[in-house]
C-alpha cells in the first residue's frame, strides 16, 4: 500500500517513516531530500529548482511533480511513502494525475495528530549535534554530558527554528497550508487521523492498524 504521511513539525513523521521503510520495505519520498539530491547532482530539474531556491522563491509545482515522477519511475513496484507532500490542493491534483498516468494509487493519507502543547514541548526541548547531526531531547533523551554529543563529542545546540516563537510561526503556517489538503483527501475517502502521542512504537502500531 502506498501512503502519504502528514503531520506538523514535531509530530514524528521522520520516526514513523523510518519504521515503515525498515519494517515494510517501503521507499520514503521527501521533497526536501529530492531537492538536495537533484541540486547536488545538477540534474535538469535540479538546476531549475536551484534557480528558485537561490532567489528565495517557492519551487514551482511542475518542477516538484517532475522530481517525484522521476523517483516513481524507478520504484519497480516497491511501495512508497510521500512525506509531507503534497502541501497544497493544486499539488494534490497534479499528484493524482501523475499517479493515474503511472497506474498507481494512494491507499491511505495519514495525518499524525498531536496537541499543540505537546509539539511545543517536543520541539523546544530538541537539541542537535552540530558535527554528526545526532538528535537529543533535554527531557526524554538528554546527553550524558551537558552540551556534548554522546556519539562523536561534538557540540549539541538548540536550532534557531526550534525556539518557541519560531515554532509557533511554523505551526501556524502548517495549519493554514494543510487544512485545504486535509479537506481534499477527506472528500476522496482516503484520509485517516492517527493519534501521534505516546511512545513511537505505539504510534507505529496505530498506523499499522490503518494500513493492514
Amino acid at each position: 500500500m502506498n501512503l502519504i504521511l502528514f503531520g506538523p513539525p514535531g509530530a514524528g513523521k521522520g520516526t514513523q517513516s523510518a519504521f515503515l521503510v525498515s519494517r515494510n520495505n517501503m521507499r520514503q519520498i521527501s521533497t526536501g531530500d529530492l531537492f538536495r539530491e537533484a541540486m547536488s547532482k545538477q540534474t535538469a530539474l535540479g538546476k531549475r529548482a536551484k534557480e528558485f531556491v537561490d532567489a528565495g522563491k517557492l519551487v514551482p509545482d511542475e518542477v516538484v511533480i517532475g522530481m517525484v515522477d522521476e523517483v516513481l519511475e524507478k520504484l519497480n513496484g516497491q511501495s512508497f511513502i510521500l512525506d509531507g507532500f503534497p502541501r497544497t490542493v493544486p499539488q494534490a491534483e497534479a499528484l493524482a494525475a501523475l499517479l493515474q498516468k503511472r497506474n498507481l494509487s494512494i491507499g491511505r493519507v495519514i495525518f499524525l495528530e498531536v496537541p499543540r502543547s505537546e509539539l511545543l514541548k517536543r520541539l523546544t526541548g530538541r537539541r542537535i549535534c552540530t558535527k554528526c547531526g545526532s538528535v537529543y531531547h533535554v527531557e526524554s533523551k538528554p546527553t550524558k554530558t551537558a552540551g556534548i554529543c554522546d556519539a562523536c563529542g561534538g557540540e549539541v545546540v538548540q536550532r534557531k527554528d526550534d525556539k518557541e516563537d519560531v515554532i509557533q510561526t511554523r505551526l501556524e503556517a502548517y495549519d493554514k497550508s494543510t487544512a485545504p489538503v486535509k479537506d481534499f483527501y477527506k472528500k476522496t475517502g482516503q484520509s485517516v487521523e492517527v493519534d501521534g502521542t505516546g511512545e513511537a512504537e505505539d504510534v507505529f502500531s496505530r498506523i499499522r492498524s490503518q494500513i493492514g
